[in-house]
């Protein structure tokens, strides 16, 4: 990947030039991928997603949102600490990072601010996983095999191993693709931080969002023996990072 930064009207765009040779306002802007005819899909939920199919370019476009009750007063703009500290360019270089160390994340290809006095709004554009679902629609309908559910483990494990702190890690946001790989999207708000109880809060998160699809959908593949699988995955994941991490190195 190649970081560069270009300043926009009204704010900055931070991009991967091996993606996007003159970046500017328009890519972050639904309409004009509607005038391209370049719009596949779009979905709502706490941001509005817009996926682009424009030739070779696959991509994934997503206006933060607010969430929770502050949400009710303020839709999309968030207080300005400092260019770094945005939202879309903190995902952007997070994902950058564990794109290149492996890690099955989309890959980041352009993020922008657009300040206006103390706030600011944002969007961010990533690759498009192909023929990949969500875990939450995966298991609708159809069982996902066990050794799925400990390869989700695993991906997991070494996510926390890593430091990396997912927020927000649940069905949604576990992606499957046709030939059962996983991948970990929306690192909004994620951070690299020590190790620690939060590890412990996510996974219960994640079953909390499981058990939740459980009850909202019919037919949901779920059960007490999908989820040892998964943490059978967790805890093997976590045992060979922990030796992975004391290997002497030569």
């Amino acid at each position: 990947m190649s970081e560069r930064q270009i300043r926009s009207a009204a704010g900055s765009i931070l991009y991967d030039a091996s993606c996007v040779v003159k970046p500017d306002d328009e890519l972050f802007t639904p309409a004009y991928w509607a005038g391209r005819t370049a719009i596949a899909a779009t979905t709502g939920g706490r941001g509005q997603v817009v996926f682009i199919r424009d030739g070779s370019r696959h991509w994934v476009l997503r206006h933060y949102r607010r969430g929770g009750l502050i949400a009710r007063w303020v839709d999309d703009s968030y207080l300005w600490t400092g260019e770094d500290r945005t939202r879309s360019f903190r995902e952007w270089r997070l994902l950058s990072m564990l794109h290149q160390e492996g890690f099955p994340v989309p890959v980041p290809v352009a993020a922008r601010y657009v300040r206006s006095g103390p706030s600011y709004c944002a969007d961010l554009i990533t690759t498009e996983i192909p023929d990949a679902r969500t875990l939450a629609d995966r298991i609708t309908g159809a069982a996902l095999a066990l050794p799925v559910w400990r390869d989700i483990g695993r991906v997991i494990a070494r996510l926390h191993h890593r430091g990396v702190h997912h927020v927000d890690l649940n069905a949604h946001n576990l992606m499957v693709g046709s030939g059962s790989e996983v991948h970990i999207i929306d690192f909004d708000r994620a951070c690299v931080r020590a190790g620690g109880a939060w590890q412990a809060a996510v996974i219960a998160r994640l079953k909390r969002s499981l058990e939740k699809i459980k009850r909202q959908r019919v037919d949901v593949r779920f059960g007490n023996a999908e989820w040892q699988a998964l943490r059978d995955g967790y805890r093997g994941g976590s045992i060979a990072g922990s030796q992975e991490a004391t290997k002497p190195r030569s």
